[in-house]
């Protein structure tokens, strides 16, 4: 059992020395799969626009990087959502974003407003972890 790491395409490439996805088999054809942060970067490594539209890109991201896997937003057993906006309204517009990017699923979910992340622009990163068939 072998831990796999790579950066999928559908992705920026990271910043630094890391990998987007981390894959460890579990064994009975299952696997963990850790997903790196994601922030609101587009594949070509612009940044999305507004807090609004780092939100969408962070998920389309981390959701990118579940498929990368054959894995969707149901395999997601935890997110952890960091974000420097602390307003009422960020946390409504967050809430409603991940609601149309998850549906109905219920995972669980840390929400912490911090001073700050890697970049100055960055508004929201998005760090998950999933299991899932092999």
């Amino acid at each position: 059992m072998t831990i796999r790491r790579h950066n999928p395409p559908t992705v920026h490439s990271p910043a630094g020395r890391y990998s987007h996805v981390t894959v460890h088999p579990l064994g009975n054809g299952l696997k963990r799969v850790v997903l790196a942060g994601q922030v609101g970067l587009k594949p070509d490594g612009a940044i999305a626009g507004d807090l609004a539209a780092q939100i969408e890109q962070a998920w389309d991201n981390l959701l990118a990087c579940l498929a990368s896997e054959r894995l969707g937003p149901e395999h997601l057993v935890k997110i952890v959502y960091f974000t420097t906006v602390s307003t009422p309204e960020a946390l409504t517009l967050s809430r409603e974003i991940r609601a149309r990017k998850l549906g109905d699923i219920a995972l669980s979910s840390t929400f912490l407003v911090i001073a700050g992340l890697a970049g100055p622009d960055y508004k929201v990163e998005i760090e998950g972890e999933a299991v899932g068939p092999e």
